[in-house]
Order: C-alpha cells, then structure tokens, then sequence
C-alpha cells in the first residue's frame, strides 16, 4: 500500500502508469535508475566502488589479487572482508611478486595501503612495484612477450595448434583495456613514481614499531603481532572504513599486505622449535584479524613460510583461520627442474583453499596440477593436465621404438604388440 501512496503521489502519466501496474502486482521487480545526489533512499544499497564488483555467486564484493588468472581460479577475486593467505616457496623468489601485485593493483585502482613487514622498510616495496600496463601499449607489451623468439614460418601453425590442443591456458586473451576488472603489469619494470606519491598508504616496519622498554603480558600476543592488531585497528577506525565515521567522500577499500608473517623475525618460534612458548600466537593473531576484516571495508594478503614451521598442527590451525589458501613450489632444486615434463615452467602452484563465507567448512578448488611462470615480462598460470597425460603418451611411444630397434623385436601378427613388451608395461 505504501507503494500505492507514493506513485500517486507523482504528478503526470509516468506515475500513473506505476501505480497501474503496482496494483496488478505484474512483477515485483522495477529498473532502479541513476539518483539524484540529494536523494534519500530507505533500502541498503551497495555503493559503487573503484577497482570492484560483486560476485555472480553470492552478490559479495570483490577485488582483484592484481593478476587476472589467480582472480579466476577463486571465483572471480578476493571477496573484501577476506584473508589470501599465501605460501612462500622455498626460496621466497615469487612469492613476493604475488604479493607486490595486490598492492599494486590497490595503487591503480586508488585504493589505501596498508604495508606491514619485519623484513623490509615498506616504502622500500613500494618503489619495486611492477609497472601497469596502458591501454595503448597493453596488447603490444603482452605479445612481444609471447612471440619474443622467432620461429620459422612453417613452424608457427604448428607450435600455435600444439598450445591450443595441449595447454589450455588460464589467461586465454591479453590484456584488452585498462576499464575491466584487474590489470596486467610488467615485471620488468617499476611503477612511476607519481603514481606511489599520489597514492594513500600506511607503513609498519616492525623495527621502528617496537621498543626495548615494552612490557608483555605472559599469556598476551607477541609485541610485534599485538603493535600490528593496534595499528591495523587504527587506520580502520580512524579513517571510517569500518561504516562508523560516515564519509563525505566516496567510500574506499582498503588493502592490507603482510609480509612473511609467522617468521623469526616477527618474534615467533614456530619456526625454530616444535613446542614453542608462542605457539598460539599466530592462530590468536589471525582470528582478531580476521574479525577485524569482516567488519570492514579491506581485504587482507599475507605471504608465510609454511615450510618451516615445525609443528604440522600449527599449519592445520593457520589454515583453518584463513578464507584463501594459495600454496607456491619452486622448481629451484627439485628433480622437477631437470624433467623435460616441466622445462617451460617455473613451479606449482596449489589453490588448497577457497571461501565459503558464513560457512563452516571451504571449498576446494576442482582445477588440478596448475603450472606458473615468469616469463620476461608477466607472470602467468597455466594447467599441465594434458600436457603431462601427452609426455607420457609419448615416453612409453619412444620407449617402445627403442627396445624394438635395440632387440630386433618383431611383431608377432597374433598379438598387438611385443610379448617382451607386455612384460615391461
């Protein structure tokens, strides 16, 4: 009835057309249009923010991670009011590309920075942020990178075919316009320094945070996780991303980027013993986050050398405590880094976890054995199902025109193949 009321109250036979309908009960749905800046709404409505979307699954916010494929194999980004955490790789050499990624797609879109490290000054990661790629040099930057070596003619079509047979790749197009969600940027160079001067950031280098005259409580966090809550809490709070201090200006998300969280050098011993006198510390740190992240505007990325933490169970908690769990393994120094299966690549990368928010349990991601590389430029994620399916295909081909050759074995016309070789196999 309250409907009713308000269209005949509208002069014109635009309003009456409405309330025509509003009686028929035809449909309960009508086309919201663009408001007046004074207008005033009742309902809930999501604002429009810079650099995000909401998912086609559950209507959530989300954000882009900075590279367009890691946003595909999660669901379309990182839900906002979330935690990304990420698994260093042994030697900790691509880990923080990831992570500097996140922050750099926070600086084009315009959004706040949080940095925290206790490795390294945070204005310091900053100034090693890749460069985005424009829109005018987008595609010409992301095929030089592709097609850098030259192949003979006649070869093309057919390393062309062998890829789209063999590799389906996650990023099936290059990177178009500057307009869509996530950007592409080029490894091979930093972020101009106008950008990072114009951005809005916060930096916490844990050295210059902690005092030598601080008292700790025994049953309390660690001094460096307990400054970094109060720091967090703070720039949440003061600066409104909380929806406590109503904004004037439009509303903004803010991006939190921890680094090598959990190691020595934030205070914690998981690393260096199995029975620790810290060992909850982290798991308390990560559930005060985490509730301090679902009650804001931000999403969070941590990067943490789960290798070397002792205490299996501590990993189980971590994880637990996490929305996203993204694992990354090197090849440096593995039998994998001489296996001709794997020469075009880099690592694995495992996507152990996916989020099902207001839920007790995650998913888990159904695409297998995903591949990375850096390539001269970009960083990129492939799947090498088929492409390990087809190496063996062709070992156990090779292999058994080697032993026919070797042993002069002919084919007996009664079976389909060598009787030595329905032993091997």
């Amino acid at each position: 009835m309250a409907a009713v009321a308000t269209c005949d109250s509208v002069a014109g036979s635009t309003g009456s057309a409405v309330a025509t309908a509003s009686k028929r009960n035809v449909t309960s749905f009508q086309k919201r249009g663009p408001r007046a800046s004074g207008t005033n709404d009742s309902g809930p409505r999501l604002v429009s923010i810079a650099g995000t979307r909401p998912s086609v699954r559950n209507g959530q916010l989300l954000v882009s991670t900075g590279l367009p494929a890691l946003d595909q194999l999660l669901g379309g980004g990182l839900a906002v009011g979330t935690v990304l955490l990420i698994e260093e790789d042994k030697y900790n050499i691509y880990s923080p590309l990831l992570f500097k990624y996140f922050l750099a797609e926070g600086i084009v879109n315009g959004h706040t920075l949080l940095v925290a490290s206790a490795k390294e000054d945070p204005a310091n990661i900053l100034q090693e942020l890749p460069a985005p790629l424009l829109d005018d040099k987008c595609k010409k930057e992301f095929d030089e990178d592709v097609y850098n070596h030259k192949t003979p003619e006649s070869n093309i079509k057919m390393k062309i075919a062998w890829r789209y047979q063999l590799l389906p790749k996650m990023e099936q197009i290059g990177p178009v316009s500057s307009s869509r969600f996530g950007h592409y940027y080029d490894a091979s160079k930093r972020m101009p320094q106008e950008l990072i001067e114009a951005s809005n950031w916060h930096g916490f280098f844990l050295p210059e945070k902690i005092s030598s005259t601080l008292k700790v409580e025994p049953c309390s966090l660690t001094p460096g996780y307990t400054k970094l809550l109060q720091f967090i809490q703070n720039i949440i709070y003061e600066e409104g991303f909380d929806g406590s201090n109503p904004q004037k200006k439009q509303r903004n998300i803010l991006r939190i980027g921890i680094q090598n969280l959990g190691s020595p050098l934030w205070g914690d011993d998981i690393c260096c013993a199995e029975n620790g006198g810290n060992s909850h510390s982290l798991t308390k740190f990560l559930y005060v986050l985490r509730g301090l992240l679902r009650t804001s505007l931000s999403a969070c990325i941590i990067t943490m050398p789960t290798h070397l933490i002792q205490n299996k169970a501590i990993i189980a908690r971590v994880t637990n405590l996490s929305d996203i769990v993204v694992g990354l393994e090197s090849f440096i120094g593995s039998e994998r880094e001489t296996n001709p299966l794997y020469k075009d690549y880099h690592g694995l990368i495992h996507i152990r976890q996916i989020p099902r928010l207001n839920n007790l349990i995650c998913d888990e991601s159904d695409v297998k054995d995903l591949a990375f590389k850096l390539k001269r430029k970009l960083f990129t994620i492939e799947c090498i199902t088929k492409l390990r399916s087809y190496g063996l295909r062709s070992q156990k081909y090779f292999l058994s025109r080697h032993l026919q050759r070797k042993f002069s074995i002919k084919k007996n016309p009664y079976f389909k193949e060598p009787h030595t070789l329905k032993k091997i196999y």
